[in-house]
């Protein structure tokens, strides 16, 4: 996907079920390191808790990584409800620890479910989203004269130069959102009469 969205800021919430404290925090993270990190921090913070579930899903679309634990609750009942309600958001770069505090009542398989399906529901919508537009990087190798055309190209297409090099030829590398870049590289060439050289990454 080109955009989607994500938490723009943390949000943490509670409900109460038969006596168990649950307390649902989302978070953003942009990388299954950023995720592990913000897990192993909430355990801190929590360290009498019973559980602390979690899901994650870094990315969107074709190239998300997902990641979810029950931590200790039985097995299907906790962090498959968690993701289950973080993929129906769409939201991506998006990590959600349920914090549990056991109150003395069980809950049954059933119950758990409900439970941490409408812990984490409770906190996306607390959650405020932004859109996060993916970018593609295009690198230009072209000769002096076409350099005042090739920017002029690039800022009619809403590219953002990010490095130029001036050697033997020039050589630019630009940023554009991703679902603009086709469209980009067609008038590159163009423009060029195909002898501009393009890499995109």
């Amino acid at each position: 996907m080109d955009e989607y969205p994500i938490p723009a800021s943390d949000a943490t919430t509670e409900i109460v079920i038969k006596n168990s404290r649950f307390i649902s925090m989302i978070k953003r993270c942009d990388s299954v390191e950023s995720a592990r990190t913000a897990i192993a921090e909430i355990k801190k913070q929590h360290p009498n808790a019973n559980h602390h579930v979690y899901a994650f899903r870094i990315g969107s679309g074709n190239s998300v990584q997902e990641g979810l634990s029950d931590d200790g609750e039985p097995s299907g009942t906790a962090g498959q409800p968690v993701m289950s309600v973080l993929r129906g958001s769409a939201i991506g770069d998006a990590l959600i620890v349920v914090v549990r505090y056991f109150g003395g009542t069980k809950l049954g398989t059933g119950g758990l479910v409900r439970a941490y399906t409408e812990s984490a529901a409770e906190a996306l919508k607390h959650c405020a989203t932004i859109l996060k537009v993916t970018k593609s990087r295009v690198t230009i190798e072209i000769g002096y004269a076409q350099f005042d055309r090739i920017q002029r190209v690039l800022a009619e297409y809403g590219a953002e130069i990010m490095d130029t090099r001036f050697e033997q030829s020039v050589t630019l590398t630009a940023e554009i959102a991703t679902r603009g870049v086709n469209n980009l590289i067609d008038a590159l060439r163009e423009s060029t009469g195909g002898s501009a050289r393009l890499d995109m990454d």
